[in-house]
């Protein structure tokens, strides 16, 4: 019996808080969505009275790679362009954008970083509606801008954001949803937190023989699909401290693909939308090239092609958390970074 107990012991030590952290993932979501749906249904109703002409996404890190993601979602279901912020503009060269009609939406999960408040700031004088998403309902963010939808996701203490990113693409996802009233995406919201379980039970995508030996990768996906591929191309450089590049399947074969050799490998990131077809040709061509592929793919078939990119990542956190461990690396630490950056 006591060497029972020391076992258990040994094993709740040797649980990252990348894992733990990612594993909350399906439940927070679940009970984010609950809290969140009246605040979503108000701020939806603004945004369409406010009937904004363009959409400006704000934020760093995972929190740009989600504006991506929110980028496709976005032109896809509502037609509005939408594009990224460079924040620089407002803090380094001290400019004003004209955003009359826009409307600014600020990703944060600290709500703290000198920039980004500073454009919140900037954007509001400019005449834009701003909305926040962010995980610390008291940082400042949230007396800067009209409204906020918070993430709700507890503290994140790992360095590798995990479930705040996913949580950030499900709110995304719930505001859309109710601001464009289409009942597809709507009921397809329900789908998430099981989505995700599913990913947490299935088996490994990615495995430590698999990067064995690799220094540089590349990550394709297309539409949806490379817009997530930001976000796995972090992690692999900020836990398993190898360079990864996220490409387009289809920018790729714009120029990067004369690098393709019998040694080239590449992280293939399969979502079951409508650029499947296209997306897996382009990845048969690069094969055919000599480059070794791993394929990432969503694991639950009937599932909305929304949300199937959210599941990729489930996986793929996990994956990577693994694989980090097993080559001797701290993925809560990883090397020179800390929780929350600061920049101007």
């Amino acid at each position: 019996m006591p060497s029972q107990n020391i076992e258990v012991k040994d094993s709740i030590v040797n649980t990252s808080l990348m894992k733990l952290e990612a594993t909350e993932a399906p439940l927070r979501i679940e009970e984010q969505l609950i809290n969140n749906v009246n605040n979503a249904k108000i701020i939806a109703e603004k945004i369409r009275k406010f009937n904004p002409k363009m959409v400006m996404f704000v934020g760093r890190g995972s929190s740009d790679h989600a504006g991506t993601y929110s980028k496709y979602l976005i032109e896809i279901e509502l037609g509005i362009p939408t594009f990224g912020a460079a924040p620089s503009v407002a803090t380094i060269y001290n400019r004003y954008l004209k955003l009359e009609n826009t409307l600014v939406i600020v990703i944060s999960q600290s709500g703290r970083s000198p920039d980004i408040l500073e454009q919140a700031k900037q954007a509001k004088k400019a005449g834009a509606m701003c909305i926040a998403l962010v995980n610390d309902e008291e940082s400042p963010l949230v007396d800067i801008v009209d409204y906020t939808l918070p993430l709700s996701i507890g503290k994140e203490k790992s360095v590798a954001a995990t479930k705040s990113y996913l949580a950030t693409l499900s709110a995304i996802l719930q505001l859309v949803a109710y601001w464009s009233e289409k009942q597809d995406l709507i009921d397809a919201l329900k789908q998430i937190p099981e989505a995700l379980s599913n990913a947490i039970k299935a088996q490994p995508q990615l495995n430590k023989s698999d990067i064995d030996n690799v220094k540089n990768l590349v990550v394709l996906g297309r539409g949806l699909g490379y817009a997530v591929g930001n976000e796995l191309a972090l992690k692999l450089k900020e836990v398993c401290a190898i360079h990864a590049e996220s490409f387009s399947s289809a920018e790729f074969l714009h120029g990067p693909v004369a690098l393709v050799d019998n040694h080239f490998k590449i992280l293939d990131i399969e979502i079951m939308d409508e650029a499947f077809d296209v997306h897996k040709n382009q990845i048969e061509d690069i094969r055919n090239r000599g480059a070794s592929v791993v394929r990432l793919h969503q694991v639950t078939k009937e599932l909305h092609p929304r949300i199937a990119p959210l599941a990729v990542l489930q996986r793929f956190y996990l994956d990577i958390e693994h694989i980090a461990v097993q080559r001797g690396l701290n993925p809560d630490v990883p090397r020179g970074l800390k929780k929350v950056t600061e920049t101007i």
